[in-house]
């Protein structure tokens, strides 16, 4: 009795691995981006600039710096004072071409506070 993978089941699952590679490398540069606008948000609250203008300024200027940061600019921010806290928040939708009539839609959002 024979074991094994038929020509058909490996013609399966190389399709199958195919899609899940191009997936991730289509997905990975958005999600970097999102993680280094969370991180560059937080570097900001923690700062705790005094005015909401300071706050998209000093967005724009770490977005010069890390150049993953290009979906979104400091007037995109959502700036809020919750008591003594400062909330900045985002969100934005990221539309990611998987193959030509395929489209794959990412709705990111994050918020950071000043402690």
């Amino acid at each position: 009795h024979q074991r094994g993978i038929t020509l058909i089941g490996l013609m399966f699952w190389a399709i199958v691995v195919a899609f899940g590679a191009l997936l991730v490398l289509r997905v990975f540069p958005s999600a970097n981006e999102y993680w280094t606008i969370k991180r560059s948000i937080e570097k900001i609250a923690k700062e705790k600039p005094p005015t909401v203008a300071a706050v998209m300024q000093a967005f724009d200027r770490q977005s010069a710096v890390e150049y993953a940061i290009s979906t979104i600019k400091g007037s995109d921010l959502d700036v809020t004072k919750e008591g003594d806290v400062l909330v900045i928040r985002f969100a934005y939708d990221k539309l990611i071409d998987l193959l030509d009539p395929v489209f794959l839609l990412i709705k990111y959002k994050g918020e950071a506070r000043s402690n």
